[in-house]
């Protein structure tokens, strides 16, 4: 008789000790911090997936940071020594961005890559801020955009004023001698009286400043000459043989744009990699930070599975010796 109340008593609270699969405990994918009360958190292999995935990101930002310390340390050299080359035109020539002139013409240049930070869209501000400036009733402004990015957002709203698009700069390292091809073709194809390159100078790793260089057509320079302006030294300077000052300035206004431009190059894609390589540095950092936090979800969500787990168990064991 004692024997078959126990059989009894047993299938009566076999439930109660009876253990759950796992997925049935752990099914629940509500995030922890929105479940409401008595839902249970989301599973640890849904978790552990994250933590596999946030892992491989950090992987890849780290390598990318690397990537660009190495290519920064390789344009930064060039970059300064590019400097030497259109300083002197500033001192011959002058710098004269607030020169009021008919034909103006903005070199945007910017980088084919993104994951740099806000450099790209630095330019395209400043860029827009220059063509509102110098656009009036009687003036044309028109856009030269060299690199991707600039070209994708100056496309949305001022598409018709884009003159020519040049992308792939930084395909393959760049010489004096492919910039001064490609500073060429610009000048083949617009008018100008004035060309105002928007680039970023480099400062450090962590610093760049948006710069507007301006080089001014010979026939600008004659007229600012004859007005009085002021343009550097060139009128202290006696021209021998048998080209005229017209000729000279021709040939030093296209000498000109090229250094600036071989310079704005440079200076740009150093202000790139120095961009990417912080903004690498702070998604490894938030990378780890997250981490961290599902580690900690991962740990409360297993313990508390455990504890679950061992919290029926006793109670089943309860219910049977009582």
């Amino acid at each position: 008789m004692a024997m078959a109340a126990f059989r009894r008593e047993g299938r009566r609270f076999a439930p109660l000790i009876t253990p759950r699969p796992i997925a049935a405990v752990r099914s629940s994918p509500i995030p922890e911090e929105q479940a409401p009360l008595g839902v249970r958190s989301i599973s640890t292999q849904v978790v552990r997936n994250r933590m596999k995935s946030v892992k491989n990101i950090q992987k890849i930002t780290k390598a990318m940071k690397m990537v660009a310390a190495s290519k920064l340390r390789a344009v930064q050299t060039r970059a300064e020594n590019s400097r030497g080359l259109w300083q002197p035109f500033t001192v011959l020539l002058g710098d004269s961005p607030s020169v009021d002139v008919k034909k103006n013409v903005i070199v945007t240049i910017s980088s084919d890559k993104g994951l740099c930070g806000g450099i790209n869209s630095t330019s395209v501000k400043t860029s827009k801020a220059l063509h509102k400036f110098t656009s009036g009733p009687e003036k044309g402004t028109k856009y030269v955009v060299l690199g991707e990015k600039a070209k994708a957002q100056l496309m949305r709203d001022s598409k018709k004023d884009i003159e020519l698009c040049i992308t792939e700069l930084q395909k393959n390292p760049l010489n004096y001698t492919q910039v001064s091809v490609l500073a060429d073709e610009i000048l083949k194809n617009v008018e100008y009286d004035a060309l105002r390159i928007v680039f970023n100078k480099f400062r450090s790793v962590v610093s760049f400043v948006p710069t507007t260089s301006t080089v001014l057509s010979p026939e600008v320079v004659e007229r600012e000459a004859e007005a009085g302006g002021k343009l550097g030294d060139l009128d202290s300077y006696e021209i021998e043989g048998g080209e005229t000052k017209g000729e000279i300035l021709q040939n030093l206004a296209e000498f000109q744009f090229s250094c600036v431009l071989f310079n704005a190059v440079l200076e740009n894609a150093c202000s790139e990699q120095g961009a990417r390589m912080s903004a690498m540095d702070s998604s490894s950092r938030n990378a780890g930070d997250m981490l961290d936090r599902l580690t900690l979800t991962y740990n409360r969500t297993r313990q508390a599975a455990i504890t679950t787990e061992l919290t029926e168990i006793i109670s089943g064991a309860s219910a049977l010796e009582g």
